[in-house]
């Protein structure tokens, strides 16, 4: 079993999106590999009551984004958040399950031996201290974390009542990419990802599509012209490309944006592989 150990806000290890998000935890108690934490993630979420199709979806989802090296963050529930995670461990990627309750409680019990699969090269994480129980109101509270970490989150299968309805409210607040898998018109369970997509989150048609709306960590770099930017992402790379580099002060005065937002922009432009920051400067990646 991992030795369970504490990361605190402002800590080396701290994950960076983390420092960007409205009521950031305090802390987290963690088992595996902190520095996953860091590095580039999309959450995979959607119902505990999953259909055939929707867990099928999260799982080859899952193996696509680890494809191309890019972590998979879920909660480790039934349904949708176990394939997400299988997805990934099958394929030998990294995958993260950020929990309700102490890290040390497995929860639903009948998924310790994925949680044994998820710590030979992932990271278990929570809020709570060990110890703490799974109730229900923790739950939704968690989800900000989930979405915090990554990108962007991606819903695959709910319902209109669904948590993970709750993950892609944070993952907006959090200016973070929303994207949706179309499912069945007939179907319930596909109510809430169908809605999410109506209201403008991106579809999902194939898998190959995540690919191409990140633009990360493809075998060939993509131009700036076939990157997919958010307009608030687009107008802070615009302003360094014209301007040369700059400090995230002189970005703030001339975009109107508050300085937790440009940073937290300038950590998904670095990601993505087009901004780099230096001794207190962002400049044009090279």
């Amino acid at each position: 079993m991992d030795k369970i150990k504490k990361v605190k806000v402002g800590e080396k290890d701290y994950p960076e999106l983390l420092n960007y998000i409205g009521n950031p935890p305090e802390a987290l108690y963690y088992q595996g590999d902190i520095t996953l934490a860091s590095e580039p993630l999309i959450a995979v979420v959607g119902a505990r009551k999953a259909s055939s199709y929707g867990k099928w979806a999260a799982y080859h989802l899952s193996e696509k984004l680890s494809e191309f090296g890019i972590g998979v963050v879920s909660g480790m529930a039934y349904g949708i958040d176990a394939y997400a995670h299988k997805g990934a461990v099958d394929y030998g990627g990294r995958t993260i399950a950020v929990l309700g309750c102490g890290v040390d409680i497995c929860y639903p019990a009948s998924n310790r031996a994925l949680k044994e699969e998820i710590l030979k090269t992932g990271l278990i994480l929570s809020e709570y201290e060990p110890g703490v129980p799974p109730l229900p109101f923790r739950f939704p509270l968690r989800n900000r974390i989930i979405s915090g970490l990554c990108i962007g989150t991606v819903v695959v299968e709910a319902g209109l009542n669904s948590g993970s309805l709750i993950t892609a409210e944070y993952a907006a607040e959090q200016g973070r990419n929303i994207y949706a898998v179309p499912g069945n018109i007939n179907n319930v369970s596909s109510f809430g990802a169908n809605k999410l997509i109506k209201d403008g989150a991106v579809p999902l048609i194939v898998f190959d599509d995540i690919i191409d709306e990140l633009g990360i960590n493809r075998s060939k770099k993509k131009s700036i012209a076939e990157i997919e930017l958010g307009e608030d992402e687009k107008k802070i790379y615009d302003y360094i490309r014209f301007n040369g580099e700059s400090t995230t002060d002189e970005v703030c005065r001339n975009t109107g944006r508050k300085p937790s937002e440009i940073n937290s922009m300038v950590t998904i432009l670095e990601m993505k592989g087009l901004l780099q920051t230096a001794l207190g400067k962002i400049f044009i990646a090279k």
